[in-house]
C-alpha cells in the first residue's frame, strides 16, 4: 500500500486504522449479513453505534453532563445561520470577534439575521494574530459571543478562549476539535465540521450546554430547531450514518493512543518540528504569524519568491507529500497537521525542505 502524506486543509487525512476498519466492516457489518450504511437508522444495530460514538466524544473531551452532544448535517457552514437563527432574536446583538476569513464567513451570515457587533478585526494586520483580552469591546448583554478557534488559512489559534462573563461563548472549532481539552466554564456551544480531525465531510459535531439550547427558538423550520435534535437524540431524520460511524472509529482510535494527551503530546512534537524548521531557516522560509497566536493545527509559510514556491509545490508532491499549496487567497504554502498525520510525516517534510533550501538557496 502507497499511502502518501496528506497535508490538505480538509477533508484531510484520516488514522489509517480507522480507514482499514471501516473497509473490513463495510460490506458486512458485525456479521449483519449487510453494510452499516444500508441498516435503519432506527434499528438496534445503529443505535448502538450512534450512542457509543456519543459517550466517546463526552468521555474523551470530558463533556459535562449538561451539555448536548449532537450531530447535524451540513456541516459547520450551515450552523453560521443556524445559530443567529435560534439566538440572535430582534433587539438582541450578537458579538463576533474577526480573526480571518471562517469567522467573517460566519459573520456575514449572522448580519442576514439581525444586528452583529465586532469586537475586533485583525483586518488591518492581514489576519495575523489574535487579539488579547484587554482588546476586545464586548457588547454587555450579548445574545452570544462567536469566535472560530483556529483559522485554517491565516494559521492562527486561540491559545487561551477569552472571558466573556455572562454572556455565552460560542466556538467554531472545526479544524482543532479533539486536539486539546476545553475549558468548559467558558464554554457554552461548540460545533465543528468532522472532515479534518473526525470524519469524512458531510456532519458538524455541536456540543451546546442545555442553558444556551433552552433560548433557542423554537418557531424554525423543523430541522433549524436545535431542541428538535436534543429531543431525538440526532435521530429527528436520517443521520449521516456513515460519517457518525467514523467519527466513532476515530473516537476509539484516540482513546487507544492515550486520550487527549497523547494527541497534544503528538501535536507539540509535530509543530515544533515543522516550526524550529522554519525558523531556523535563516529566513528562507517566513512564518507570517505572531509568534503567540500560531496554529499547531496549520502552519503557513513563503518561500522568497512565488516562482520557488510553485517549485517546492511541484516536486514535494513527487516526493509524496499532497496539498502544501497555501490558500488561494493568501498564497504561500501550508501544512495541516491534523491528529492522523504521524510525525514520520513532518520529519520526511522536514527533511525534504532542508534538502530543497540547500539546492534552492
Amino acid at each position: 500500500m502507497a499511502r502518501i502524506f496528506n497535508f490538505a486543509a480538509g477533508p484531510s487525512t484520516l488514522p489509517v486504522e480507522t480507514l482499514q476498519e471501516a473497509a473490513a466492516k463495510m460490506v458486512d457489518f458485525e456479521n449483519t449479513g449487510m453494510s452499516l450504511i444500508e441498516m435503519s437508522h432506527r434499528g438496534k444495530v445503529y443505535e448502538a453505534v450512534h450512542n457509543e460514538t456519543i459517550a466517546l466524544i463526552r468521555e474523551i473531551l470530558q463533556v459535562p453532563e449538561n451539555y448536548h452532544i449532537l450531530f447535524l448535517q451540513g456541516g459547520a457552514t450551515l450552523q453560521f445561520g443556524m445559530i443567529p437563527m435560534a439566538f440572535l432574536q430582534q433587539g438582541m446583538t450578537a458579538d463576533y470577534i474577526l480573526t480571518g476569513a471562517w469567522a467573517k464567513k460566519a459573520c456575514d451570515d449572522a448580519k442576514i439575521i439581525g444586528t452583529v457587533n465586532i469586537p475586533w478585526d485583525g483586518k488591518a494586520e492581514k489576519y495575523t494574530r489574535m487579539p488579547a483580552q484587554s482588546e476586545l469591546k464586548l457588547t454587555p448583554g450579548a445574545a452570544y459571543v462567536h469566535l472560530c478557534s483556529n483559522e485554517t488559512i491565516g494559521g492562527i489559534q486561540w491559545q487561551n478562549f477569552p472571558d466573556t462573563g455572562d454572556v455565552p461563548l460560542i466556538c467554531d472549532m472545526s479544524s482543532d476539535i479533539m486536539s486539546r481539552p476545553l475549558p468548559w466554564d467558558k464554554i457554552d456551544m461548540v460545533y465543528a465540521g468532522a472532515q479534518k480531525n473526525l470524519a469524512p465531510a458531510g456532519m458538524a459535531l455541536v456540543i451546546i450546554k442545555d442553558s444556551l439550547a433552552q433560548k433557542a427558538r423554537k418557531d424554525l423550520p423543523a430541522y433549524l430547531r436545535y431542541d428538535q435534535h436534543i429531543e431525538n437524540n440526532s435521530l429527528y431524520n436520517t443521520p449521516p450514518s456513515f460519517i457518525v460511524w467514523m467519527t466513532g472509529l476515530t473516537m476509539k482510535w484516540i482513546k487507544s493512543i492515550g486520550g487527549l494527551a497523547e494527541i497534544e503530546r503528538r501535536r507539540s512534537e509535530k509543530a515544533g518540528l515543522l516550526y524550529n524548521t522554519i525558523d531556523q531557516s535563516g529566513g528562507y522560509y517566513k512564518n507570517p504569524v505572531d509568534t503567540a497566536s500560531r496554529s499547531p493545527m496549520n502552519i503557513v509559510w513563503r518561500l522568497p519568491s512565488e516562482e520557488l514556491e510553485e517549485k517546492f509545490i511541484k516536486e514535494a508532491k513527487k516526493e509524496g507529500f499532497d496539498g502544501l499549496k497555501g490558500h488561494r487567497s493568501v498564497g504561500g504554502c501550508r501544512a495541516s497537521v491534523y491528529n492522523a498525520m504521524p510525525v514520520e510525516g513532518i520529519r520526511k517534510l522536514v527533511d525534504f525542505m532542508k534538502n530543497f533550501k540547500a539546492n534552492n538557496g
